[in-house]
């Protein structure tokens, strides 16, 4: 530690104090929750008015562990959790969904194809962020983790507890209750997005995304969508564009693709439309 070090930390450490608090004498005093250090009072913390300081952490610290871990850009994978991987594609709910279990092993692909390119470049660009659950998620983690490199994970508070995919990087695997700020974590530094046949929680990513591109309150990224039969049967984009609730150009804002292989060709020679 040096010298300026020295001073920038003069003051009591707030763990010194909170450790203190706990060695006083038991009062009437001291065991009322008035005299709790706010820091330490999660009754305090949990109250309504401390929504705001709330959200402000949930937003500060991935912010500041994955800017202490060297991460500038992510490549993000949006998809459903329900489908299986292809080796357990014959218990499936629905022949749909283990049909649609060739997306896992593409997601699978793709995030290890990236993960090998970031890696040649230090591993601080492209790093692959998904929802850190299962499905399409667990598959672009262990895609990144087979190719030897990190990944994200953006968990959520559920009312079924899930636990993270065994495949995150632990030191990169967060939990969030505001979906708000998980969005945002999403969003804030992608260089790609990628959206695998899902259910709503991804059509409420691919529609944020969409928007916050469209508004130009995000800067223009390949939005890449895995399965052309799947989509098209999902959202009739010309219908949009034909009623004139979005413009014909706004449908150029996503590309479809089947393979991994073109994905990531897509992103590497990326050059924005005007619009």
């Amino acid at each position: 530690m040096t010298p300026d070090d020295d001073r920038a930390h003069a003051l009591t450490h707030s763990d010194e104090d909170a450790a203190r608090a706990t060695r006083i004498a038991d009062t009437p005093q001291t065991r009322s929750p008035a005299y709790r250090l706010a820091y330490t009072d999660r009754d305090f913390l949990m109250r309504e008015e401390l929504r705001p300081v709330r959200l402000q952490l949930e937003l500060l610290k991935p912010q500041m562990l994955m800017d202490e871990h060297g991460i500038e850009s992510t490549v993000v994978m949006f998809g459903g959790a329900r489908i299986p991987a292809p080796q357990d594609a014959g218990s499936a709910r629905t022949p749909m969904l283990a049909a649609l279990s060739r997306y896992y092993e593409q997601a699978r692909i793709f995030a290890r194809m990236i993960t090998e390119r970031s890696l040649a470049t230090g591993g601080r660009d492209f790093v692959i962020c998904t929802g850190g659950g299962p499905g399409v998620m667990e598959a672009g983690n262990l895609g990144a983790q087979q190719a030897g490199g990190e990944s994200i994970g953006l968990g959520i508070v559920l009312p079924h507890e899930q636990a993270p995919n065994i495949y995150v990087t632990p030191e990169l695997s967060f939990n969030f209750h505001y979906f708000a700020i998980r969005k945002m974590h999403f969003l804030m530094r992608a260089r790609a997005i990628t959206v695998f046949p899902g259910g709503f929680g991804t059509l409420d990513e691919l529609f944020e995304t969409l928007t916050l591109i469209q508004t130009e309150r995000m800067r223009r990224v390949p939005v890449l969508m895995f399965g052309r039969e799947f989509w098209d049967g999902i959202i009739n984009w010309d219908a949009l564009a034909e009623s004139g609730t979005i413009y014909a150009e706004d449908l150029n804002l996503m590309r479809y693709v089947e393979t991994a292989e073109e994905a990531v060709a897509i992103i590497d020679n990326w050059a924005p439309k005007p619009r």
